[in-house]
């Protein structure tokens, strides 16, 4: 059966009823039960509201399909839950191509969409399959504010060469040792800026940050509708130090066929410009992600 953090922290009373019941009850109720649980596919998803967002949909795009899941969202960032994808806690996962890839292979040459893709599948562990990837983006970029930019004439990376002063970068604090953190962007751009940690993924904290003048710049995810919302300036990538960053479900190798066909079909259906949409749900609305992607498969039946 698998074992999952949400089952580690079961109250004692239900660990000491399933004793009870395997007292006094048959082996075969145990082992009918057993094999229920083990019939449900654990979706995982980031500490992230949008990624959030998106397992929601795989979760009730599956249910509607008559896929029994168990939901283990908010789990953390890559750092921490790739591993229980790894072996075998979690089933279904909502990833973003180019960070993974860089996960598995920090020094990837792949940039564009389709060998980023192509690599990935060839860097994914055997026991684990990468289904299609959507159009849907959400791309780690660099942002300044819009004063900032026109201060020193920003438009590219390369440009803050440009600031007379000095930079500090804020982002999640597994952000430092990144291939996007401050060695990357040195590496790439011969650029040195200091890092402060802001631990809620380009959400309302870095934004305060970057607009008080406290970091000068922040790494904030295109699909942000917080962009458009402060606006923020995104500086163009020349150097291809971001990868391409599309939508992608990690599924066990084992996952069910028609299963990964309804989660291929929610990919299929995902544009960038509905991804924004569903995250302005979020941020300026604060709907809940079950409400936000019941809406979206309302209008996107799969």
């Amino acid at each position: 059966m698998k074992i999952t953090r949400s089952r580690l922290l079961a109250p004692l009373a239900v660990v000491v009823s399933a004793t009870l019941l395997t007292a006094c009850g048959s082996s075969d109720s145990v082992d009918s039960s057993a094999s229920s649980e083990s019939e449900a596919i654990v979706i995982g998803s980031q500490d992230y509201y949008s990624n959030e967002i998106i397992a929601e949909i795989y979760a009730q795009a599956l249910e509607a399909g008559g896929h029994e899941v168990q939901r283990d969202f908010r789990i953390g960032q890559r750092e921490v839950y790739v591993s229980e994808i790894e072996n075998g806690s979690i089933d279904l996962f909502p990833e973003y191509s180019g960070p993974l890839l860089q996960y598995w292979e920090p020094n990837t040459e792949a940039r564009l969409s389709e060998d980023v893709y192509t690599a990935l599948e060839a860097a994914a562990p055997e026991n684990l399959k990468i289904l299609e990837q959507s159009e849907a983006t959400d791309q780690d970029a660099y942002v300044v504010t819009r004063a900032f930019a026109e201060q020193y004439g920003l438009k590219t990376i390369e440009d803050l060469a440009k600031v007379d002063v000095p930079l500090t970068l804020g982002g999640n604090s597994e952000g430092e040792n990144r291939p996007n953190g401050p060695k990357g962007l040195a590496s790439a751009y011969g650029i040195n800026v200091g890092f402060t940690p802001i631990e809620d993924s380009g959400g309302p904290l870095t934004v305060k940050a970057l607009t008080d003048n406290q970091i000068q710049l922040a790494i904030i995810y295109t699909a942000d509708p917080t962009i458009s919302d402060n606006d923020l300036v995104v500086l163009e990538d020349t150097k291809g130090l971001f990868l391409a960053s599309h939508v992608v479900p990690v599924a066990s190798a084992d996952l069910d066929p028609a299963a990964q066909e309804i989660i291929n079909k929610v990919s299929t259906e995902m544009s960038p410009e509905e991804l924004i949409a569903l995250n302005a749900q979020s941020v300026n609305d604060q709907a809940n992600a079950a409400d936000i992607a019941a809406g979206w498969l309302e209008e996107n039946p799969v």
